[in-house]
């Protein structure tokens, strides 16, 4: 469904660290040391629609977008809700959600600032606004709350981030708020379900396809 087109070298000069090749930085890191290359990503959804996102090394969907975020960004539903896109990469599903909804009011983060840098590009070359912050999980939106909240998770960041995640939703989410989850059934989205359930009192899957499942749990109240 997501189309590669080009790939965009760009060179930071000395504030871009070269990673020796026997390091692994994985996306969940605050500030990526990698070399910044940048590629460019066709998202087509099924109405036809079609984004442009720059997508940069260092950041998780580079090689892609991968297929849970689009189940995700086509199975949430908007009007005008203030929506929180947590953890959102180079912002594909926020300003995807932005562009299909225009009357909502988009926040999105990420702990990567690299991927808060192209956030921000990405909104800005769709013509969509947002604001964007750095920030571990729900640091940034200290006295927010929102309507929705949207996250396709850092699994790789482990079950503790994961359930810090959950739990913090619940409190940055207004009465009735929606959290929505999109992850592998099977490799660790069972699991994350059923915390979710803990923590709300309830969970449902909206819609799996290909393994991936999205899961929505409702602030009662």
């Amino acid at each position: 469904m997501a189309k590669v087109n080009i790939d965009l070298l760009e060179n930071k000069g000395t504030s871009a660290i070269k990673a020796s090749t026997s390091q692994f930085e994985h996306y969940y890191s605050e500030n990526p040391t990698s070399d910044l290359r940048v590629k460019e990503h066709i998202l087509k959804l099924k109405n036809a629609h079609q984004y442009k996102f720059k997508a940069p090394s260092g950041v998780y969907g580079k090689k892609r977008i991968d297929r849970a975020s689009i189940l995700l960004i086509e199975n949430v539903k908007l009007t005008n809700e203030k929506v929180l896109d947590i953890g959102c990469g180079y912002g594909v599903i926020g300003i995807t959600l932005k562009k299909e909804y225009p009357n909502i009011t988009l926040f999105m983060s990420d702990i990567n600032s690299r991927a808060v840098e192209y956030s921000k590009i990405n909104a800005k070359d769709n013509n969509a606004q947002a604001i964007v912050k750095q920030g571990h999980l729900f640091e940034p939106w200290e006295g927010e709350l929102f309507d929705v909240i949207v996250c396709n998770p850092p699994i790789v960041a482990g079950k503790a981030v994961l359930h810090e995640l959950v739990n913090h939703a619940k409190d940055f989410l207004v009465s009735n708020g929606k959290l929505f989850i999109v992850a592998y059934h099977n490799k660790g989205g069972s699991s994350l379900e059923n915390y979710m359930k803990e923590v709300f009192g309830n969970v449902i899957q909206v819609t799996k396809s290909g393994g991936f499942r999205v899961y929505l749990s409702m602030k009662r109240g």
